[in-house]
């Protein structure tokens, strides 16, 4: 097999490790829109290391991890129940939920007005920093 196919495995098995780790923490929830009785994802936020960090990662719902991935499909009215995600205590969750707003905000002032009210912690600008969405 490819190097490249290898490497992505090697990743994935490490990521469903912390499968149970994040419904625990999520309460079987979708971290950014709340939605629950629906498949979740593991979304992994701006990896810095080979292996994965369960501090990186966050559990989604098919929309939410639809419109982050494919941007043209971004129903924007959808991303307003970040103004719950950006309040989390998961940084990961507050990050995500931060970096999808600046999306957003591009096109809508509702989520202008959302950034203006966050605080992050400074290792929390940092991250955001290095966030890239497709």
């Amino acid at each position: 097999m490819s190097k490249g196919h290898d490497r992505y495995h090697e990743r994935n098995c490490g990521l469903s490790i912390f499968g149970k780790d994040l419904v625990r923490r999520s309460g079987a929830h979708c971290e950014l829109c709340g939605d629950h009785g629906v498949k979740l994802h593991i979304y992994e936020v701006a990896a810095v290391s080979k292996l994965p960090d369960l501090n990186h990662c966050l559990m989604v719902c098919d929309v939410c991890f639809t419109q982050i991935e494919k941007p043209k499909l971004q129903d924007n009215n959808h991303w307003r129940c970040l103004n719950h995600s950006i309040w989390s205590e998961v940084p990961v969750v507050k990050v995500l939920a931060v970096a999808i707003l600046k999306r957003v905000a591009e096109q809508n002032f509702w989520a202008v007005q959302l950034l203006e009210q966050v605080y992050l912690e400074p290792e929390e600008r940092e991250w955001l920093a290095k966030v890239q969405l497709p």
